[in-house]
């Protein structure tokens, strides 16, 4: 099962670290952030990307976004 990273609530750069600290120690080779705000969405989907990892897709749930993310 994909790891998903729930950081509802969290102010940036919050979810950016966690995302980053998957991308970097995480087992799963994809994984989900859960966020709640455009700003956090826009700033995780693009410290992933400068990380090589591609973003699978985002999508809209309720007020959330689902960013799942690949590795490598």
């Amino acid at each position: 099962m994909a790891t998903t990273i729930d950081a509802r609530g969290l102010s940036c750069p919050q979810p950016v670290i966690l995302a980053l600290n998957e991308i970097k120690t995480g087992k799963d080779r994809e994984f989900s952030v859960i966020v709640d705000t455009d700003t956090s969405k826009e700033n995780v989907i693009r410290a992933a990307e400068s990380q090589g990892c591609k973003v699978i897709s985002v999508s809209t749930e309720g007020a959330e976004y689902r960013i799942v993310i690949q590795k490598g």
